[in-house]
């Protein structure tokens, strides 16, 4: 028996071969069902997908064989990667001085007809053979040895879908993990932060109290700006913490929602002092399934935005609710201020404004917007504006059904 060699750039191709992520997996029916294949083409008992560590071959698949190793020194497809560009063809092992006295051979599985395919990855390492044995001498035709290529060809196919979907799990698994330790670190911040606000709130607020005879209007405008400046920073860093979660909101529980009764159930919150006319367009049953609580967040964004930022003495606001194929479309129509056209698009973009303030005069944070658009692509959806100064806004949106 002649051991078969090491290949050249051993190591790198045992690095290719981890890669993948596959040695000791358990059986699968898309490798099975190609052995089973390979077998019946090629008319043989035995087809393996064998693959070559640094001690054994193992296989991912084994038609006809119990045996799910063998030692690498014994495999026939250790030779057969030694020739990444041909198929190892043997039609006789005992009359072949390489194998004729194999264990292989002499024992089970007899192994006496052997054709092996490389099984070669795209930076050209070989990673082991399909390949097909008998126990007595046999040959392939030019049909059997083509259709033992494109299977092979297969194999690999699954092979590199495999790696690709272990790549993107483990991006995933990273993503997670950074998302996790961003959120708790935004948590700690955010309330180390509003604990020291607090203090000045309080403070601001026990100096405006005791003192407010002792301090000139001068005095008593700087004591409201800091009592105003410390409430704005508390509601950025809620803002913030809002954007920040939006991925795990998402993934909370969805349920069937009818979407007039969203909207109308949002009206008395967001209008207390009922100063606006709302018109809202929508059949009646029209239900879709959906995270509840996210819909809701973009809804409260745009009709208290719709508000705010109305300088009309009669603030009217219209939503429009459309089944358009697989989505619904809404549209949240005001009569404002307008929005300026090259301020349209950058609004959506986190920690941008509209050059324009409320109707308290305030200007916002730019992140309410940020936190819509994020929840309408998590959603499947897309938004837009269209805008006319001194007429109204309309922000168009998508969900996906």
């Amino acid at each position: 028996m002649i051991t078969p060699k090491i290949p050249e750039d051993e190591l790198n191709r045992l690095d290719a071969l981890k890669e993948y992520s596959i040695l000791d997996t358990m059986p699968e029916k898309e490798y099975d069902d190609i052995t089973y294949l390979a077998s019946q083409i090629c008319k043989t008992p035995i087809s393996l997908i064998s693959l070559i560590d640094d001690k054994r071959q193992w296989f991912k698949s084994h038609s006809g064989l119990i045996a799910t190793e063998t030692p690498r020194d014994w495999a026939f497809c250790a030779h057969a990667i030694n020739d990444k560009n041909n198929v190892l063809i043997v039609p006789d092992t005992e009359k072949d001085a390489r194998f004729h006295d194999n264990p292989l051979v002499i024992n089970e599985p007899h192994v006496i007809f052997y054709a092996g395919v490389p099984l070669v990855n795209q930076d050209g390492f070989p990673l082991g053979t399909l390949c097909v044995i008998d126990n007595q001498p046999n040959s392939l035709d030019e049909f059997q040895l083509n259709a033992l290529k494109a299977l092979a060809n297969q194999v690999m196919s699954l092979f590199d879908l495999r790696k690709k979907s272990v790549e993107l799990r483990t991006k995933i698994n990273e993503m997670e993990a950074q998302n996790q330790a961003l959120e708790k670190f935004a948590s700690i911040a955010a309330h180390d932060i509003k604990s020291p606000l607090a203090t000045i709130v309080m403070l601001a607020d026990l100096v405006e109290n005791i003192y407010a005879n002792q301090l000139d209007a001068k005095g008593q405008e700087l004591i409201q700006l800091i009592n105003t400046s410390a409430n704005n920073l508390a509601h950025f860093i809620d803002g913030i913490l809002k954007y920040s979660r939006n991925t795990k909101l998402l993934q909370e529980n969805k349920e069937q929602v009818n979407l007039k009764k969203v909207v109308t159930d949002l009206i008395p919150i967001i209008d207390l002092k009922k100063e606006v006319e709302f018109n809202i367009t929508c059949d009646v049953d029209l239900t879709t399934y959906i995270n509840k609580v996210a819909l809701e967040q973009i809804l409260i964004n745009l009709l208290v935005n719709s508000i705010k930022y109305n300088d009309k003495n009669k603030i009217r606001i219209s939503v429009i609710i459309e089944e358009i194929h697989n989505f619904i479309k809404f549209n949240v129509i005001d009569n404002g201020s307008g929005i300026k056209k090259q301020n349209q698009e950058r609004i959506f973009e986190i920690f941008e404004t509209a050059s324009t303030a409320d109707r308290s005069g305030n200007k916002g944070h730019g992140i309410g917007l940020a936190t819509v658009k994020s929840l309408v692509e998590g959603l499947g959806g897309t938004i837009g504006l269209s805008s006319e100064i001194g007429t109204g806004s309309n922000f168009e949106f998508t969900i996906r059904k």
